[in-house]
């Protein structure tokens, strides 16, 4: 007897009868019917969430920002209804709270009153955090209140994203605004500095000016008081100079008379020359005296006469100076008397310069001074003037000067600084593919567990008819395992066409299959060939517990260390594993690690039977003759 003999024979067995094919098939289409169904039902959730009924509540009044009034809960609420994410309501807080109560609503998102308000507070004295109130009811469903929860941040991140965009917006204005004025500030500041430097010079040459000033007004009152102390006695001396000019005068006058008598007289003397001269003449003439002797006595006398007529014509000339005289020296005495009279007033009027030209001094060495502290004080401003000016200048330079368009963008990415870009090594197509991997393998296990039910572990009759232990172990594999060889291709054969996900490496998945149902055929085997009816309970154990291990829903590092350290040992982990990788396109070379261990259960899972048949082939024991519960 061979072992296809064995195998064969065993199969005919199972359809023997009608009853018998009917159960056959289905126990063939359990793993199918299981798999195929809840991959089925979990193909896309995620896809079919517009059809959860959810409830919106805005209540916002709206707030006034900027002299605008905003209304953020009406913008949210039509992203909201826009996205169609859920079956959204919107309507009042009264429904929305029966709603949920009652389960007509699997959740409700509340934008409260002061929604808005909160928001438009962060720029004000007294920011408050804005809400959004999530209201759940885990009797509807907890995986929806999970979902909800997801949505609502979602919801939060966009609001959060959008007031952010807004406030980023307004904050690069107002650097805008800034950059202006600082260039403004810039440019007066570089007029300042220019007037400064100006100012400076200036105020240097009123620094000399005003040293120049201050020697000069010191000279002109150490001479005034020279001039003072020099003309102290003028108007003593003017006084006695009026005394002596009028004497002058007096006597100049009476100069004067005396001339004109002497004109009088000379007058007359010069007018009795002529007349003397004829009565001479005539004398002589009378007495007989020679012309020749009148003519000698006329030639000595008429010299004499004409002295008397030049003297007469001095006399009339001094006398006219002596005139003249007189009038000047009264009009000097005049003048002395005038002279007298204003030293007095010009004494008084030089004591008041000297004392005017002292303050002067002393007003010009104040002024010097002032003039100087002034130029320093200029100095100093005109150094931090052209400090604040190059400041300013570099200030600006340093302050960004975006375009509109550049300004939009940057308030679009300070909203939203970070961008998630996800780059994924191997990627399932959706949410059922997801879970593919973990349904297949249980599929496998339950698919196996159920063949078990009615394929006979070991043959007894083969174990009395054959010596070889081998064989009778061999053809005990193969017939369940090449059952669960057609019960995977049919699986993968339908998780890659009807139910359409996707699968990276199709012959990979088919041949790993085919190792996943020839390992748990070989582990189910050993159970019930080592311990019968006890190992059937135990392979429905193992499954339970590898259905927790797997770790086919959450990561399997979430799990207990306990039974962390399972999900480590246990077949069906490396069995999730390898469908992973050959599903979604992942690492070979973890594909032939898992392949790897489950060939190890394999063997392992065979050597345990093939030594229970070889015990069963020399002996028997009691429990061996007891009949079997599955037969």
């Amino acid at each position: 007897m061979t072992v296809p003999t064995l195998v064969f024979g065993e199969i005919r067995r199972l359809v023997a009868t009608p009853l018998a094919r009917l159960a056959f098939a289905a126990l063939m289409l359990v793993p199918l019917i299981y798999g195929g169904l809840y991959l089925w039902a979990n193909r896309d959730p995620y896809g079919a969430l517009n059809r959860v009924p959810a409830a919106l509540v805005v209540a916002d009044t709206g707030a006034t920002t900027d002299g605008s009034t905003v209304n953020y809960g009406d913008q949210i609420a039509d992203k909201v209804l826009d996205g169609a994410d859920f079956d959204w309501t919107r309507t009042s807080a009264e429904d929305a709270a029966t709603g949920v109560r009652n389960g007509d609503y699997d959740f409700s998102i509340t934008l409260p009153a002061d929604f808005s308000a909160d928001l438009v507070s962060a720029s004000t004295d007294s920011p408050k955090q804005a809400r959004i109130t999530l209201t759940t009811n885990d009797t509807n469903s907890y995986l929806a209140s999970t979902i909800a929860g997801q949505a609502a941040e979602r919801i939060r991140t966009s609001i959060a994203e959008q007031v952010g965009q807004e406030a980023a917006d307004k904050f690069l204005v107002g650097i805008a605004t800034i950059r202006t004025d600082l260039a403004n500030a810039a440019d007066g500041a570089t007029r300042v500095a220019s007037g400064v430097d100006q100012a400076k010079s200036g105020s240097s040459q009123l620094r000399t000016g005003a040293s120049q000033l201050a020697d000069g007004a010191s000279s002109l009152s150490s001479g005034l008081d020279q001039l003072q102390s020099a003309t102290s006695t003028l108007p003593d001396d003017t006084a006695r100079l009026a005394a002596g000019a009028r004497q002058v005068a007096d006597g100049n006058a009476k100069l004067a008379q005396g001339g004109a008598e002497a004109v009088k007289i000379s007058g007359q003397a010069a007018a009795a020359v002529p007349t003397v001269r004829a009565d001479i003449i005539a004398a002589l003439q009378q007495a007989q005296v020679p012309q020749a002797d009148i003519d000698a006595v006329l030639a000595k006398l008429d010299p004499l006469g004409q002295a008397v007529t030049d003297a007469d014509a001095k006399v009339q000339a001094v006398d006219g100076q002596l005139n003249q005289l007189a009038a000047g020296s009264a009009q000097v005495a005049d003048g002395a008397g005038a002279l007298s009279s204003a030293s007095g007033s010009l004494t008084a009027g030089i004591a008041s310069a000297a004392s005017g030209a002292s303050q002067l001094s002393e007003g010009a060495a104040t002024a010097s001074n002032g003039a100087a502290q002034l130029d320093d004080g200029l100095g100093t401003l005109s150094t931090g003037a052209g400090q604040l000016r190059d400041g300013l200048n570099s200030g600006v330079a340093a302050i960004p000067n975006p375009s509109d368009q550049l300004q939009s963008e940057q308030a679009a990415t300070i909203g939203s600084p970070v961008d998630l870009a996800t780059t994924d090594d191997a990627q399932a197509t959706n949410y059922g593919a997801g879970l593919a991997p973990f349904f297949l393998s249980l599929a496998a296990w339950i698919g196996l567990y159920a063949l078990f039910l009615i394929v006979k572990p070991l043959s007894r009759r083969a174990i009395t008819a054959l010596a070889s232990p081998a064989k009778v172990t061999l053809a005990a594999w193969l017939t369940p395992g090449l059952l669960g060889v057609v019960q995977s291709i049919m699986l993968v054969t339908l998780a890659g066409t009807v139910l359409g996900f996707g699968i990276a490496n199709p012959a990979g998945m088919f041949v790993f299959g085919a190792l996943i149902s020839l390992t748990f055929a070989a582990i189910l085997l050993a159970l019930n060939a080592l311990l019968g009816s006890v190992g059937q309970f135990l392979g429905l154990v193992l499954m339970v517990i590898q259905l927790v291990t797997a770790g086919g829903t959450f990561p399997w590092q979430t799990l207990p260390e306990p039974l962390a350290a399972l999900h480590r040992f246990l077949p069906m982990s490396y069995a999730v594993d390898g469908y992973r990788h050959l599903m979604y396109g992942g690492n070979p070379s973890a594909v032939l690690i898992d392949a790897a261990v489950l060939g190890g259960w394999l063997l392992a899972g065979v050597l345990a039977t093939y030594l229970t048949t070889a015990r069963m082939t020399r002996f028997r024991t009691l429990r061996d003759l007891r009949p079997s519960l599955i037969g």
